[in-house]
């Protein structure tokens, strides 16, 4: 694969460059990730910035729905949007349905949209692990906002935040009082919280959950990185496009105002170191899979289950084998 021409093609706003890329970073392989390395380090060089949104929710809330009406009202902006929407795998299959091109049939048309469905791999924190370079990839191509949908699993769905400048939480009505929302966790982590599905029969339990989250923000310690009244809970309706103008006013407003106070840059240091120790750890992880570590591991594992080691003697027999 000839990484300058694809790096070109990329920063060019080659949409099917794009899609390869990102196909060669989710790779395992010890040769693509040495390609995938080498792009990423060319990218960057035409320095430009999205807005990297992380939207997070429980299944069934309408993540799908939401994004693709919020990403057609931006594209009618002139705006270009990428979405990144990571699936969960089968544990028993390991296979993904990757469905949400279909969800999301008419923003997936749209020439300023970029769909790109992933597989979680059984990745925990709700993201797929080479999410944050498809970010990368998206942003050198030239979209002005990529929004990363998460799996959907509860409330330990916080990796994305690592990755994101604002984390919205979307929620659907009756989803709660104001005792789940002052819950650790996900919560705490939101910049903004939409309560979907506010329309028809819904939109008076919409209202009710909206009022009952935003007190609950109130009781939450204010965050160095937040103006004031934020984070904030506001009533949406993806079905019929009602709130999403002022959504976006939302999300510009507390992107300006960290921005202005030096929190947008300081983020976004702080991701990248977050990063680096994730990647080292993954290294570590994958040396338990190469050379002799295998068989080390499988005759440790044998004396922990015949009961002739415990497993933390055993663990600690299989790190002093891997350091030397």
């Amino acid at each position: 694969m000839d990484i300058e021409t694809l790096s070109e093609k990329i920063i060019a706003g080659d949409r099917r460059a794009l899609a390869r890329a990102i196909t060669l970073v989710e790779s395992g392989r010890d040769d693509h990730r040495a390609q995938a390395r080498e792009l990423l380090e060319r990218v960057k060089t035409a320095g430009r910035e999205a807005v990297r949104i992380g939207l997070s929710g429980t299944p069934g809330v309408g993540k799908s729905t939401f994004i693709e009406s919020f990403g057609c009202m931006l594209t009618a902006q002139g705006l270009k949007v990428a979405v990144l929407a990571v699936d969960p795998s089968s544990t028993r299959s390991g296979g993904s349905i990757l469905g949400d091109k279909t969800r999301m049939e008419r923003l997936s048309r749209d020439p300023l949209a970029f769909i790109r469905p992933s597989p979680s791999q059984s990745q925990l924190g709700g993201v797929a692990r080479r999410s944050r370079e498809a970010v990368a990839l998206c942003e050198a191509a030239g979209y002005d906002v990529v929004l990363i949908e998460t799996v959907g699993v509860g409330q330990s769905e916080t990796m994305v935040a690592e990755m994101a400048d604002i984390f919205v939480l979307l929620l659907a009505p009756a989803g709660g009082d104001e005792l789940q929302g002052v819950k650790r966790g996900i919560m705490e982590m939101a910049d903004v919280i939409f309560v979907n599905k506010a329309d028809g029969d819904l939109k008076s339990a919409a209202m009710r959950t909206c009022a009952d989250y935003a007190g609950a923000l109130r009781l939450l310690r204010k965050r160095p990185q937040d103006p004031e009244g934020y984070p904030k809970a506001m009533t949406v309706s993806a079905l019929e496009e009602e709130g999403l103008t002022t959504a976006w006013d939302t999300l510009q407003e507390l992107v300006k105002w960290r921005r202005a106070n030096g929190h947008f840059d300081g983020t976004r240091a702080a991701q990248a170191r977050y990063w680096f120790v994730q990647d080292v750890q993954q290294g570590l992880l994958a040396k338990l899979t190469k050379g002799d570590m295998p068989a080390t591991m499988d005759r440790l594992a044998s004396a922990v289950e015949a009961g002739e080691m415990t497993p933390s003697a055993a663990a600690a027999a299989a790190l002093a084998d891997l350091a030397n």
